[in-house]
């Protein structure tokens, strides 16, 4: 393919380590894996059912519901301080260790975010990771207020950057949005950290890397 003329990246679980909230979970539970991994998997549910539903609320009001189940669901007992104190490790997750290291690799091309956080949320996260001027675009789904992998969602990235679909290059660590994503035409790069299978929905990843730093060499950049 022709050199990308641009790189737009998810951000939870692409750049940001949803999973780091397990730090401040072990406060409520022996077990932090287990409400971090239920948390996470409702999360997601609940944005894919409130798209089909038509009801939108942002993904801070999804994250806190998702987190009141996966505490009810567990057993585990919380005041309205703790949950409040789970929701604020939101605002400042980790970056994956790799992260800086590639976007500085990737610097010469438009680099931009896309992602089902809402802004404040997506503003927290970057400014906690030492991100901030690194972006030409930071989008939420916000502006359309239906979640990925709706194609309403995708076309925000080329509305923004004035290119075609086929010219960008997306990465996810989501099997699913890259599905939805090459679904919608981006040219698709998979962030594959868990060794995982491709998902059964008759569209491949153009491109396949366990670690972001590995992006530019699996592209000849």
């Amino acid at each position: 393919m022709a050199a990308p003329r641009a790189f737009v990246f998810d951000a939870y679980g692409t750049l940001f380590d949803v999973h780091s909230v397990i730090e401040a979970a072990r406060a409520l539970t022996p077990d932090p894996q287990t409400l971090s991994a239920l948390w996470r998997q409702k999360q997601l549910e609940y944005t894919w059912l409130r798209s089909l539903m038509g009801r939108y609320e942002d993904f801070w009001v999804v994250t806190g519901q998702a987190l009141r189940f996966a505490l009810r669901r567990l057993g585990i007992t919380a005041g309205e301080a703790q949950i409040e104190a789970l929701m604020d490790a939101y605002l400042s997750l980790a970056p994956f260790p790799e992260v800086s290291a590639a976007l500085r690799a990737l610097g010469g091309t438009p680099l931009a975010i896309l992602s089902n956080g809402s802004p404040r949320m997506l503003d927290g996260a970057v400014r906690s990771s030492g991100l901030e001027g690194i972006f030409a675009h930071v989008l939420s789904v916000d502006a359309v207020r239906v979640y990925k992998p709706s194609p309403q969602v995708y076309e925000l990235a080329p509305r923004a950057l004035g290119l075609a679909p086929a010219e960008i290059v997306f990465v996810s660590s989501n099997a699913w949005d890259v599905a939805g994503a090459a679904a919608f035409g981006f040219t698709t790069c998979w962030c594959n950290r868990a060794n995982a299978p491709a998902e059964e929905l008759d569209v491949t990843p153009d491109y396949e890397v366990d670690r972001l730093d590995a992006v530019p060499e699996k592209l000849g950049i």
